[in-house]
């Protein structure tokens, strides 16, 4: 069963015509709730793949708590190693979303900020070797980073994705057995370098000892490992919506490697997943199930 340590939250998305510049308020349209957390959107995207999986998280004692655990509850994630911080409140991302599908987003982390190292050694506590442990940096990056360390030593399969990217992340990121970023994060590990990519890549994969992958968006994912590079296409689409796309591919790539598909194969199914959550609005609610990603690879 993967395990999935790290954030859990509530969005609160508004539709607008355009992003606003700033000092600029912009008329919007449409808003609406949803549950989210980048911990919780890539367990859903396991859960919806068809593995198994348990979410070790934090939530508040508050009226968001709830709204925030809905769905993986209904969907069968294992949340018996979430925790409630009393006297804190529920993560909060405010949500701007454009005509284009493009967004913008603030993070208020509240319980999410109380996960300690000690809560990453209960969250992998008793894992067999080998077991797919993934992380994200929303939550306190003390406990992502003992988590990681923690992966090493048991001889588990770490995922660490870079978002949202810290100031201390170039110093942790090299920890992980694989390591997704975007290409502004995988710039700001490269000292903002961003040409030749495929050449930075691969420099970075001998260097560390690591397999890392960089998503493209529309262009799909690329992936270097030190045996050599990977490229994988994503679907056309006309994008609704992107929050929560780089969610959906990171789980579904833990999925696909839980399963045995080697990283060619997962990578290609995350890609068209990934493609796919753009099409409807919202975070969890927008991950697609494995029928719906599988009709779509059988029909590209």
């Amino acid at each position: 069963m993967i395990t999935v340590f790290g954030s859990c939250g509530l969005d609160l998305i508004a539709n607008v015509p355009r992003l606003p510049a700033p000092g600029e308020t912009v008329l919007g349209g449409v808003f609406g709730m949803s549950p989210g957390g980048k911990g919780a959107n890539q367990a859903m995207a396991v859960k919806r793949s068809g593995r198994p999986v348990r979410f070790a998280g934090a939530v508040g004692n508050d009226d968001f708590a709830k709204r925030a655990l809905e769905l993986l509850k209904a969907e069968g994630v294992d949340l018996g190693a979430t925790k409630v911080a009393e006297g804190e409140a529920t993560q909060i991302a405010s949500i701007f979303v454009d005509a284009k599908g493009e967004n913008v987003i603030a993070v208020l982390p509240g319980a999410n900020a109380t996960l300690t190292p000690a809560d990453a050694d209960k969250a992998l506590e008793g894992l067999p070797a080998g077991t797919i442990v993934m992380m994200q940096q929303e939550i306190n990056q003390a406990a992502t980073e003992r988590a990681l360390d923690v992966a090493k030593a048991k001889g588990l399969v770490s995922i660490l994705n870079t978002a949202p990217f810290l100031p201390d992340t170039p110093g942790m990121a090299h920890k992980a057995s694989i390591l997704v970023a975007n290409e502004t994060e995988f710039a700001l590990l490269c000292d903002g370098k961003t040409e030749p990519l495929d050449q930075l890549m691969e420099n970075w994969a001998r260097t560390h000892g690591q397999t890392v992958i960089v998503t493209l968006g529309a262009a799909g994912a690329r992936a270097a490992t030190p045996e050599g590079l990977i490229n994988v296409a994503a679907l056309k689409v006309t994008p609704v919506d992107t929050v929560g796309a780089g969610d959906t591919f990171c789980g579904y790539l833990a999925a696909g490697l839980d399963a045995g598909l080697d990283l060619e194969a997962a990578m290609t199914r995350a890609a068209t997943a990934a493609s796919l959550a753009c099409l409807k609005p919202g975070a969890q609610p927008a991950v697609p199930t494995i029928a719906e990603v599988e009709a779509a690879l059988a029909t590209a």
